[in-house]
């Protein structure tokens, strides 16, 4: 892996700062897995793409709970 630094507005960065280690690699690999669909196919609609990262979580152990925890944190 390598690291990149991305901009991000000052409550998500202290939020992200504040998880626990478990949840930051949670926050990792959902951020990897977006950010990969993103650049390799441009041109497919957001649902579609939201759709197979939920797949792909539930098969790599993430639960839905666990996904909508993180989605919904603030």
């Amino acid at each position: 892996m390598t690291t990149i630094s991305i901009e991000v507005d000052k409550d998500l960065a202290w939020s992200f700062l504040q998880a626990s280690v478990d949840e930051k690699r949670q926050l990792n690999f959902l951020l990897n897995l977006r950010l990969k669909e993103l650049i390799a196919t441009p041109h497919k609609p957001l649902g579609i793409i939201m759709d197979e990262m939920g797949h792909y979580a539930e098969s790599q152990g993430i639960t839905p709970e666990m996904l909508a925890s993180l989605l919904n944190e603030e």
